[in-house]
């Protein structure tokens, strides 16, 4: 059985699917700080299967060891956790905080009870400001923002784990920008509250809700000035979880994983195919530079090819196509 961490939230519901559309069992735990209880009946509704769902904070060691008590947990994938670059500079110490203690607790809680698998959801922010691109996996690691660092630091505390527990296995799982939604529009990326993420930013601005979208910064070293990164679909990016799982559950120590596609696209390439999307003109201002944000960055996905079987299929046209019908099935 696998605990999937986070599991309402937008990757996380989407590996969900992929997950129980391959028989395997899971329980899923979220506090929903920024996910929505619906995505689990739209789970259950795109698999027409069930699981088992608590509803709890992983800073909260009782709450966590129930979990653990009450079922067979074989392996966890660790979703859980803050993510907005711009709030973490706003909040560090919210940011370590969560991210840190919850994921202390959920290992602590896993070493009681004889679990020894995991994925953690990572990031390319991990990369820091690269000197070049694409990125590998063998890369320096540095971090300009706290959640690129409260990411960087989790890892380091798993690869020490498993340096403790040599019959551990942890994959750390780097992603790019997963965007996009699963093609039956019933689930996507829906945050509570204003997005901090481009796409469904764009969406918003797309169905009337925002003006505008706030582009940060037009002055970068970059084909049009706009920040550079690799979009990945979503559904891309949870089939990546499953092969994960499969090199997990057959090895043991610390694995490593781009999960990108190879390709760098522009602020304004995705304000495009957006547009070629819903059909009209979106607008846009350009506002001053973010704080911990970089020009370019995109993955060398060569790695999880060869060792995972694994690459990205779907491109950005695909990717907001899929983001505008989930967006309009849930105005």
């Amino acid at each position: 059985m696998i605990l999937v961490t986070g599991g309402a939230g937008y990757i996380g519901s989407h590996t969900c699917v992929e997950l129980l559309e391959r028989n395997y069992e899971i329980v899923v735990v979220d506090n929903f700080s920024n996910s929505k209880p619906e995505a689990l009946e739209q789970i259950r509704k795109i698999t027409g299967k069930d699981f088992k769902f608590y509803e709890a904070d992983l800073c909260d060691a009782e709450a966590t060891e129930k979990i653990f008590a009450e079922n067979k947990i074989d392996a966890v994938i660790h979703f859980a956790g803050y993510k907005a670059v711009g709030e973490s500079v706003q909040k560090p110490l919210m940011y370590y905080r969560n991210n840190l203690l919850s994921t202390i607790v959920l290992c602590e809680t896993m070493k009681k009870y004889g679990c020894t698998k995991m994925l953690f959801s990572s990031s390319a922010t991990v990369y820091g400001n690269p000197a070049t691109v694409p990125i590998r996996e063998d890369f320096p690691l540095s971090t300009t923002n706290p959640y690129g660092t409260t990411k960087l630091m989790i890892e380091q505390i798993l690869q020490d784990v498993v340096v403790a527990n040599p019959e551990w296995s942890v994959v750390l799982l780097r992603y790019f920008n997963p965007i996009g939604a699963h093609k039956s529009g019933l689930i996507g990326e829906n945050p509570n509250g204003i997005p901090n993420n481009l796409v469904p930013y764009v969406a918003r601005v797309a169905c009337g809700k925002y003006e505008a979208v706030h582009v940060f910064g037009n002055d970068y070293p970059t084909p049009d000035g706009t920040g550079v990164r690799d979009y990945i679909h979503v559904v891309d990016l949870a089939l990546g979880h499953v092969k994960a799982m499969e090199k997990a559950m057959t090895c043991t120590g610390v694995n490593v994983y781009n999960l990108g596609t190879g390709n760098g696209y522009s602020v304004l390439d995705i304000i495009k195919a957006y547009e070629k999307a819903c059909g009209h003109e979106i607008p846009y201002v350009i506002d001053p530079r973010r704080p911990g944000d970089i020009p370019t960055c995109y993955a060398d996905p060569e790695k999880s090819f060869k060792e995972l079987g694994w690459k990205a299929t779907m491109g950005i046209e695909e990717m907001c196509a899929d983001s505008w019908k989930f967006t309009v099935n849930n105005m």
